[in-house]
């Protein structure tokens, strides 16, 4: 184990945070597991963490709520909030509170150690939101690839006309890598 403070995980489902918890101790990182805001707020109180993956649905609690009081108990905490049910409001919404990160579920443990990075890269990114037409590129470029490139069936999911989406597409045909 390095010498690194642990990750606070936070999420309601046990399986998920245990098959989270071993995958980062299998890369020299601790976590504490947390499976609702007091448990959360119980681990920030007693340990010293610098990294938190935080669920937008704690059991019906929102973690947008949860997240100004770990900032406020932790003002240095690096807050990435991961969701099931990803829309672009709420991913501005988290950055807008203080997220550094906003990730769809399901989400590899590289996607994950690698939403940390741009922290890294640029430390002003928790003022800096990114834009709305950013937000936007990566939705449709998530559900895309869910589709396997399929334009109509992505604009169905997306309950976007595929003539949008495809004016989309070729306005920025450098979205579909």
């Amino acid at each position: 184990m390095n010498d690194q403070p642990p990750w606070l995980l936070i999420d309601d489902d046990e399986a998920f945070l245990q098959v989270l918890q071993r995958s980062l101790g299998r890369q020299g990182i601790g976590a504490l597991c947390a499976h609702n805001p007091e448990e959360a707020k119980t681990a920030l109180d007693t340990q010293t963490v610098h990294k938190c993956v935080l669920d937008l649905n704690l059991a019906g609690e929102s973690g947008l709520q949860l997240l100004p009081e770990l900032l406020s108990l932790e003002p240095n905490l690096e807050v990435l909030v991961l969701t099931g049910y990803g829309s672009i409001a709420t991913a501005v919404e988290a950055m807008r509170r203080g997220a550094i990160n906003y990730l769809c579920k399901p989400v590899t443990l590289n996607q994950l150690m690698a939403g940390f990075e741009p922290l890294n890269n640029q430390p002003d990114l928790r003022r800096k939101p990114p834009s709305v037409e950013e937000m936007e590129r990566e939705h449709i470029q998530r559900v895309l690839n869910e589709h396997n490139g399929n334009v109509s069936s992505t604009a169905r999911a997306l309950n976007m006309h595929r003539r949008t989406l495809q004016r989309k597409l070729q306005k920025h045909s450098h979205w579909r890598n």
